[in-house]
């Protein structure tokens, strides 16, 4: 039996990767030697469509050998840039709009004398340039055991968040950091760092899983916007995330009347498509 295929409205690229991408994309087609320190965004397909631009990827700032250094959507901390400097090579910031937000919120609460602490992954690109703008005076973390154990916790301490986190996650650390005996007596101030378009899209995922039977979310395994997008849906209904059509398993939609399709902000719109045209061909089979 067919099923009926719904798909989100906001859907793909954010503003912020479609700038970027864009951007080196641009710069690519007159330059030679263009390098993005890291992965330009977390998605497999869309670096690989960079590198057939002649886009290179490197690792560390000892790799770079071009003459264009492109600084990713998440952004880098001030002594990351100063060592690319050092190296006098032409530098294409495109950090996201949202992320140099986070990333001044951070270096005003440490010129204000505030322990910075970032609700986030303590691993990711992003979140490590946003501890670098407090000049490392901060931690990262999603667990409050992890600065509730810390020995000499200072007095005023600011709190913000990696800019694709949730808002209720976020939400739900701030009360238990609030309610906790050991930070009392403190001064807190919070910031909220919370993407704008992350939010949209939460919300409209949230409200499509609620009206199906199975989900599908596009996008790379290590994107964080993109995981998020997995748990929230995961809590409503049936959900998989996966990169590619070709990583749909017909025999898991037998049975369901509505299938739900949502991407991460760093899925291009020809991967969506083709998500889009395999389900379609496996419902008309039916």
């Amino acid at each position: 039996m067919p099923f009926e295929i719904v798909t989100a409205s906001n859907i793909g690229f954010c503003q912020g990767v479609r700038r970027a991408i864009e951007r080196v994309t641009e710069v690519s087609h007159s330059q030679n030697g263009v390098e993005t320190l890291g992965a330009l965004v977390h998605n497999r397909q869309v670096q690989a469509k960079l590198e057939e631009n002649g886009v290179r990827a490197v690792d560390g700032i000892s790799e770079i050998s071009g003459k264009t250094v492109v600084i990713s959507a998440h952004g880098v901390a001030p002594r990351v840039l100063d060592e690319i400097k050092q190296k006098q090579v032409g530098i294409i910031d495109t950090t996201c709009p949202y992320v140099t937000r986070a990333q001044q919120a951070a270096a005003r609460l440490y010129k204000a004398g505030y322990f910075v602490i970032v609700f986030g992954d303590a691993g990711h690109v992003e979140v490590k340039g946003i501890i670098g703008w407090a000049q490392g005076e901060g931690i990262a973390t999603l667990d409050i055991n992890s600065i509730v154990e810390m020995r000499q916790l200072p007095k005023k301490l600011g709190i913000l968040s990696q800019t694709t986190q949730t808002p209720s996650r976020f939400a739900d650390f701030v009360a238990s950091l609030i309610n906790s005996p050991i930070f009392r007596d403190r001064e807190i101030r919070i910031i909220d760092t919370i993407c704008h378009d992350s939010r949209h899209r939460q919300a409209e995922t949230l409200e499509l899983a609620s009206g199906c039977d199975l989900v599908y979310v596009i996008g790379g395994r290590h994107s964080a916007n993109t995981r998020h997008l997995r748990d929230m849906c995961a809590e409503i209904t049936e959900t998989h995330l996966i990169e590619t059509s070709a990583e749909i398993d017909p025999s898991l939609l037998k049975g369901k009347k509505r299938v739900g399709v949502t991407a991460g902000a760093s899925t291009d719109d020809e991967t969506i498509a083709g998500v889009i045209s395999r389900l379609k061909q496996i419902s008309d089979s039916w």
